[in-house]
């Protein structure tokens, strides 16, 4: 059975049963927290469980490294419109120990690129059009530097609103320990 069959199969008896009811909730967080996290599936139920979150309690978005990468881009988006949009007032950037995205070797990447069947007159054009995969690739060498730097974006945003709390933590993937990195509270 094909993965994505299996999906539908039992999305279908979900949805007989009515078992969304339990999970019903506003659009609006009710904590007004936004949460940008990492996309590692050791944290897929354990993130939300640490910090005593439910549906309908935050906006968590995620991605590799937990990286806001470009101030203008649709990490930081998402953030303002949770802000402006959805009543959010506080972020959480959370980042995690032993992340994929720290110290990856862009090399290797690039190679199972190639190895995917993307040839190397793409990455050329890529290269010539001045995309530098290597640093576009690139994680990061230090997760509490990680964590400083996306919230220094978020903070220092030209829409962000001084109002606004924005902390930086680290959750252990194993226990699900937290370390605050930068108190938003202590501007």
């Amino acid at each position: 059975m094909s993965k994505l069959k299996e999906i539908l199969d039992y999305n279908k008896t979900f949805v007989e049963n009515k078992e969304y009811e339990k999970y019903k909730a506003s659009k609006y967080p009710s904590k007004k927290i936004v949460i940008l996290s990492c996309m590692d599936t050791r944290l897929t139920e354990l993130l939300p469980r640490a910090l005593n979150i439910k549906n309908g309690d935050v906006k968590i978005i995620k991605n590799a490294g937990a990286v806001v990468a470009h101030p203008f881009g649709s990490i930081m988006r998402s953030i303002l419109v949770a802000i402006y949009e959805l009543e959010a007032n506080e972020v959480l950037v959370i980042g995690h120990h032993s992340c994929g995205m720290s110290n990856i070797d862009t090399s290797n990447t690039i190679n199972k690129i190639i190895e995917r069947g993307i040839s190397k007159d793409t990455l050329s054009t890529l290269e010539y059009a001045g995309i530098n995969l290597k640093s576009w690739l690139h994680g990061f060498g230090c997760v509490h530097d990680s964590v400083k730097e996306s919230v220094a974006i978020i903070r220092n945003h030209p829409l962000m609103p001084k109002d606004v709390f924005i902390h930086g933590l680290i959750i252990d993937p194993e226990t699900g320990k937290l370390e605050v990195v930068i108190d938003g509270y202590d501007k």
